[in-house]
């Protein structure tokens, strides 16, 4: 084995080596928001960025979301490569503005002219008791509003690849990751949080979903910490003789239609796993295309499993509860197949 196989980092430490290439190649690329430089960001994605590149490249800024988000925006229309971080997703309500009536649109008002190259980096998902306020995901939420791309990462090896590729994407771009697959020390243990990961910069194209585990019985399609979960699940059905193929979509917008549809036209059978919302979100959107472009080749009506339409608990065993889990994925792609 040579040492470059043995190379493992965690998410939170690929991310960090992800932004840190960039800056190296690219003097136009900065980040800024809310602890991410003497703290390293509260989830470790900025760790060594402001020893390394300084404060004039490195922003701690202000409690002030619509400020720092505009001004990320300003910065890329004048030719910068701003990487900006909202500390948690649910958040966004107080920049939105910013967000969606800005960045999200300034390209298409301008009749393709003026590029808003920013990357806007945000912690997603529940599972540790953080209540209703620090525990979303909403991607479908954004989803549902064109002009931004839309990255979730749910490995190491993913988050290096698709950080490069959303620096350098000329688009907005929102970069999502779980906090239970950063690798954190105070977090739910999670052995695949740590990773293969090359020390040299590579790309991985944004829309471009990816098979993590191939599969002849039943497509279990889903993103982010759901990907763990379903592998979980896949390994539980193995024993039984249930042949799961998981689906790791890694980008929200562009969906990569194409993918799953051909999976599903191998195993006529689909499942969609979301940590996000149950109504109108990512599962209907999966469950649609499929309809739309290999009806003919379900054996049974597609299933889904996803948050429920209820704020997201406190207390432990009610979140818990809410949450597709190992047991309850087995379950429901059992109940396809059976």
């Amino acid at each position: 084995m040579t040492a470059e196989t043995k190379r493992l980092l965690t998410t939170s430490k690929a991310i960090s080596e992800a932004i840190a290439q960039e800056m190296e190649r690219d003097a136009s690329v900065f980040a800024m928001g809310e602890d991410i430089g003497t703290y390293g960001g509260i989830f470790g994605a900025t760790e060594g960025l402001l020893a390394k590149f300084g404060p004039e490249r490195v922003m701690d800024t202000p409690i002030s979301e619509t400020g720092f988000i505009g001004a990320a925006t300003g910065a890329a229309i004048a030719g910068m490569r701003p990487i900006v971080e909202l500390m948690f997703v649910d958040f966004f309500g107080v920049a939105m503005d910013q967000i969606y009536n800005h960045m999200a649109k300034i390209h298409y008002e301008s009749g393709g002219n003026v590029k808003v190259p920013v990357v806007l980096t945000t912690a997603i998902g529940g599972g540790y008791s953080d209540g209703a306020q620090h525990s979303q995901t909403l991607y479908g939420l954004f989803a549902h509003l064109p002009g931004m791309k839309i990255v979730v990462p749910s490995t190491p090896y993913d988050a290096k690849g698709l950080m490069i590729s959303a620096i350098r994407d000329d688009n907005p771009v929102l970069y999502m990751f779980h906090k239970g697959v950063m690798g954190l020390g105070w977090m739910t243990p999670n052995p695949r949080a740590t990773g293969h990961v090359p020390e040299e910069p590579y790309t991985i194209p944004i829309g471009k979903a990816d098979v993590k585990r191939p599969g002849k019985d039943v497509t279990i399609v889903t993103l982010s910490l759901m990907v763990h979960r379903a592998l979980d699940a896949a390994e539980d059905l193995a024993r039984e003789g249930i042949d799961a193929e998981v689906i790791d979509l890694r980008s929200v917008i562009p969906l990569d239609r194409e993918a799953i549809i051909e999976s599903v036209k191998k195993t006529h059978r689909l499942l969609v796993v979301d940590e996000d919302y149950r109504s109108f979100g990512l599962t209907g959107e999966v469950i649609t295309s499929v309809i739309e472009g290999a009806f003919d080749h379900l054996d049974v009506p597609p299933a889904r499993l996803a948050y429920p339409d209820v704020p997201i608990p406190y207390s432990r065993p009610l979140e818990q509860f809410c949450l597709p889990n190992r047991e309850t994925i087995a379950a429901a792609a059992r109940q396809l197949v059976g």
